[in-house]
Formats: C-alpha cells, structure tokens, sequence
C-alpha cells in the first residue's frame, strides 16, 4: 500500500504500478536529459524514454490532470505522444547566466518544460494565481483598450488587468540557481538537478489545488515535494539515489505549511 506524503528511496518503475490509475492530479517529471556523462542520465534514447514516461503517467493521470515533463529542446521530439496525452505548451525557460559556452554552436540557454493535459480541458488552470507584471506601458495599453474591437468585440477579454498577465510560456524572471542560494541543498546538484522553488511553485499552482495529489517520481534535492508541502499539497515522491534520497528527506523535515489551506487527513493510495 503505497502511502502519500512520502518519499521512498526506490527505482519509479517498480513503485508507480501500485499507485491507482486516475489518482493523480498533477505529475512533475525532472527527470533524465540524456545529456551528461552521469549515471543517472543515461538512458539512451532520451525521445524513446520520455514516451515510455508518459505512458505510464497517463494511466496514473485524473481525467484533465496536468503533467510537466522538463528536458531539452529535442526530449519529445520525434515521438508520437499523442495517444497518451495532449501537449498544451512548450514552456522555455530561458537561462541567460549560464557559464557554459559554445565554441561550434549557439549556447544553448534554456531547457523545456513540456505542459501535458490527460484529455482535451485542463481540470485545474489557476492562472490568477500565477499572473506576472504586465510589461506593457499602462498608458500605451489604455490606447489600444479604445478600440472597437477591443471594448465591444472578440477580444475585450484581453483588457489591461491590474493584478498581471498570463506569463506566457517563455520564463526569464525566475533565475536559475547560483553557490550563493540559500536554498541551494548541495553543491554538486546545482547545475544538474536543483531546480529554484519559485518555478516549482508556478507550476504547482497553476496546475493543482490544495489537497491535490502530485506524484514526483525524480524528486532529486526535494523542490517539488516541499513546495507542496508548503501550498497545502498531497505527494507521493521517489528518488532512487541515496544521497538525493537523504538531502530530500533531511529538507521535508524541515519544511513547513505555508498557507492557511491546510491538507485533509491523510490518505492512502491502495
């Protein structure tokens, strides 16, 4: 009986079977790139992967729950994903400070976060609590709010809103982390693994409700797990690398609500 609100130090593929189908909301897959000499990063196929991943989390999926696959420009291409799940974005997070440097190409300065829906409608889009600064001079905007077409027509929902914008699907603002973090949980995953909890936190929002289920099955340094912890989220985590496994748990414990949306009683996934 798998029990929620856990990490558990074991291989995702001999633990997500016993997790229900359809109990999932939300799956954060930080997993593999396929793109360095680490162990853990070789799989050989990235593509080819990625798709046996998303077969496996779409039988877990509820009905409209989300899944964020991260990986590079190429890790759904040339797959047919399709029967499975529905690809709504590709997210660009841009990385402008990274220190590598191309000598025979562009650098490459961002990753992908592929945005799965099970279905054709998300179940839970939140975008009022994910909404960014608008950058659009206020009186510019105003300007263009006076047209027909805008004020009575189709697209009088694109109004100036007060509160931000929709931060699209090319993320700059949140950088990445750096040796000087606070929450930077060991030195040797801060180019490979750890993610900010900031865009951890974008995504959780948008993506789930308090209470919700969100399975993380290469949960790494533990972002994911205590961003939920924090919002008032249900988790199920894995991580099959002992000394990921320790930093994770080590953070969990040290973690706390929040939010004064506190979680149900515990449950269970049989």
């Amino acid at each position: 009986m798998i029990e929620i609100d856990r990490l558990y130090n074991t291989d995702m593929f001999g633990l997500i079977p016993q997790i229900d189908d359809g109990s999932v909301d939300l799956v954060i897959c930080d997993g593999p790139y396929g793109v360095t000499e680490n162990a853990w990063d070789q799989v050989g196929s990235i593509q080819e992967f990625n798709l046996n991943l998303i077969r496996i989390f779409a039988r877990k999926l509820k009905r409209g729950g989300a899944l964020y696959l991260f990986g590079k420009p190429d890790c759904v291409d040339f797959i047919d994903y399709r029967p499975y799940l529905n690809l709504r974005a590709k997210i660009v997070w841009y990385q402008p400070s990274r220190l590598a440097q191309g000598r025979r190409n562009y650098t490459n300065n961002y990753d992908i976060i592929c945005y799965f829906i099970k279905g054709t409608k998300p179940k839970t889009y939140n975008l009022g609590a994910i909404r960014v600064p608008q950058l659009v001079e206020l009186e510019h905007r105003l300007r263009c709010e006076r047209v027909p077409s805008v004020q009575q027509g189709k697209f009088n929902k694109t109004k100036f809103n007060t509160k931000g914008k929709n931060p699209g699907d090319v993320w700059g603002d949140i950088k990445q982390l750096t040796y000087k973090s606070k929450e930077l949980a060991c030195r040797k995953t801060l180019n490979t693994i750890q993610k900010p909890e900031l865009l951890l936190q974008r995504l959780i929002n948008a993506s789930s409700n308090t209470n919700d289920l969100i399975l993380d099955p290469f949960a790494g340094t533990g972002t994911a797990l205590a961003v939920c912890k924090k919002l008032g989220r249900h988790f199920i985590g894995i991580e099959k690398e002992q000394f990921l496994f320790d930093i994770a748990n080590s953070r969990l414990e040290n973690t706390s609500l929040e939010t004064d949306n506190k979680p149900e009683t515990k449950i269970q996934v049989n």
